[in-house]
């Protein structure tokens, strides 16, 4: 009877040590965090979609933006030199144009072809600048292509947040070269 007392305490102390290494495990601080993605549209151009380090970020009407939420991306806890993002996303440059419809309220589909053959896709890599506290992915779409990035938890407007842009920016008659 004492080997069988014997086994179940040996297996009730090997269970209680595994338990507190999966805890412990748990505990510990990841180097990556979870963070919503979020765009902001300062041009004329709709953003039909758009991802930032594969995560899909809402469609963005012209100059707007900061509203609508997806989740998630992954950024560092920490911030590092050299952090970059890798920004894809389609653009429409003429959101208002009219696209014919079908008795029953249906997009005329050899219409929306014709649309949608303007539509253009980028990819692009940016840097993401210092952040203190990781946050939400914040994707700024800018004149001329450009876009900016950032993963910290200032929110636009804020003196401190790095890209406060205006909304509404015109595109220039000619873009610079990148």
């Amino acid at each position: 009877m004492s080997k069988f007392v014997g086994k179940r305490s040996a297996a009730r102390t090997f269970l209680l040590l595994a338990g507190m290494l999966v805890l412990s495990a748990c505990q510990a601080e990841s180097k990556m965090l979870s963070a919503p993605v979020t765009g902001y549209n300062h041009t004329s151009a709709a953003i039909n979609r758009f991802t930032v380090n594969g995560a899909g970020g809402p469609n963005l009407g012209p100059h707007q933006g900061g509203g609508k939420q997806s989740c998630c991306g992954v950024v560092p806890r920490e911030w590092t030199p050299g952090l970059r993002a890798i920004v894809e996303w389609e653009k429409d440059p003429d959101p208002n144009g009219y696209i014919k419809r079908d008795q029953y309220g249906q997009l005329d589909t050899k219409d929306y072809e014709r649309h949608a053959a303007n539509y253009s896709r980028h990819k692009v890599v940016v840097d993401i600048p210092k952040y203190n506290v990781a946050g939400t992915l914040k994707v700024h779409f800018l004149p001329c292509d450009q876009v900016r990035v950032s993963a910290d938890n200032i929110k636009p407007r804020d003196p401190r947040y790095p890209y406060n842009y205006p909304m509404n920016m015109e595109e220039p008659k000619v873009c610079p070269n990148p």
